[in-house]
């Protein structure tokens, strides 16, 4: 049974994004869950995918812990055991999909880290040979590989908008220079760390966003990490330059999107439930893959 809007009355609700609703819990932490909300091309879609709610947030689990020797994350507790008494009778709608979480100031700024010339970027780069700012060799073709990743950050839009890609320079207006001189190191980082590890079992991370927000003061990891909503992952056996890729991600949705006569603005299309299983089945297949 898919979970598309989550009903905790005992708690206040702060918000409800693309996927995730998110509820005061006390005065330094919140409770996240994670939806089977779908959205594509920043639009919320009617139908959800069943099961990937717990699928991102179990996955954005294992790279937060991964990572966490890098830079600290705001999970506090993830075993839906060890709740407080006043979220025990939800836990159809939390367990597996939810986390206690430090609040956080959250930096205005998404942390897009680029290792190929796909989707936005080589829409950018065809029409002025750059992405972001970056100036880019001649003669690159869809899906070629970047000499080396490319930090290209976007503005945070509101639900129904859609976010902007801007340069570093005007990330660093938003976020200071300091700031953004450090979350662009920490983002490089990850994604280097990240697209090794994955190699190793035959996934490319082609690109990902990360999300950073200040805790006490302390720059930190927030929302999700490296999940099939928030990177491409290609299985490299069948990684060829110069055409769309085969991925076990959001992609094929958008696709299949892309192909109905559809303006991009609420409503979106329904779903057809193939589309919806083998786009959930994408999502598990690239977990197991990465957290076996």
């Amino acid at each position: 049974m898919a979970l598309i809007t989550t009903n905790i009355p005992d708690l206040k609700l702060i918000s409800r994004g693309k996927v995730r609703d998110m509820y005061e819990l006390d005065e330094k932490s919140v409770l996240i869950v994670t939806t089977d909300r779908m959205s594509a091309f920043d639009v919320i879609l009617e139908d959800p995918i069943p099961g990937k709610g717990i699928i991102l947030n179990q996955l954005t689990l294992f790279w937060m812990r991964h990572f966490e020797s890098l830079v600290p994350h705001h999970i506090i507790e993830a075993d839906f055991e060890k709740y407080p008494a006043i979220l025990q009778p939800y836990k159809d709608q939390l367990i597996g999909r939810s986390v206690i979480a430090k609040k956080a100031k959250t930096l205005p700024v998404e942390c897009v880290v680029r290792g190929y010339v796909v989707g936005s970027g080589w829409k950018s780069y065809q029409q002025t040979g750059e992405i972001c700012g970056h100036k880019l060799p001649v003669g690159l073709v869809d899906s070629s590989k970047l000499e080396a990743p490319l930090f290209t950050p976007s503005t945070k839009a509101e639900v129904g908008e859609h976010d902007e890609n801007i340069s570093i320079a005007e990330a660093g207006k938003l976020l200071g220079d300091d700031m953004c001189q450090r979350v662009m190191n920490i983002s490089l980082e990850i994604y280097k760390q990240a697209r090794e590890y994955a190699a190793k079992r035959g996934i490319i991370i082609a690109d990902t966003k990360f999300e950073f927000g200040l805790v006490d003061g302390e720059l930190t990891l927030i929302d999700e990490v490296l999940t099939p909503d928030s990177s491409r992952f290609w299985p490299a056996s069948e990684y060829c330059a110069g055409k769309s890729q085969v991925s076990f991600d959001k992609q094929y949705l958008r696709d299949w999107l892309e192909a109905q006569d559809w303006n991009k603005l609420a409503p979106a299309p329904r779903l057809p439930l193939e589309v919806a299983e083998n786009t959930a089945k994408k999502y598990q297949e690239a977990s197991d893959i990465l957290t076996r």
